[in-house]
């Protein structure tokens, strides 16, 4: 196998290992803010603010191999993309019957999660 195809993976790997702990932490903020009583747009919201600073060190760090603090502005564009096609997919849920936020994102957890390494490896941190 060719070296860069094993790095690709193995960045892939590091970026699944990392993105389940940032999901547990994000969906368990989700859960939390539901649970308190917020509309689901409106605790997704929280949850991918808050994400986002917790988020921004893990994967830069872990999977890029970036310290590069100034890529930030990049990375929260990109996750605003992220949320919009989040709170998209959970608004058609709801209106297709999936009444349970907590499930729906269940559902998205793992499409998310490839959408975001996809624009963070293309539009943010471009050299790691």
């Amino acid at each position: 196998m060719h070296a860069l195809t094993v790095l690709r993976k193995k960045r892939f790997v590091r970026f699944l290992l990392v993105g389940a702990l940032n999901t547990f932490f994000g969906y368990a903020c989700f859960a939390a803010f539901l649970y308190a009583g917020l509309h689901y747009i409106l605790a997704l919201l929280a949850a991918t603010v808050i994400g986002v600073a917790f988020n921004f060190k893990t994967i830069g760090a872990l999977v890029f191999d970036s310290r590069a603090n100034h890529l930030i502005f990049r990375f929260v564009a990109c996750y605003g993309v992220v949320y919009a096609v989040n709170a998209l997919l959970l608004t058609a849920f709801q209106a297709g019957g999936l009444h349970s936020p907590l499930v729906g994102q269940a559902v998205l957890v793992l499409p998310m999660a490839i959408f975001s390494y996809t624009l963070n490896r293309r539009y943010v941190f471009l050299h790691g």
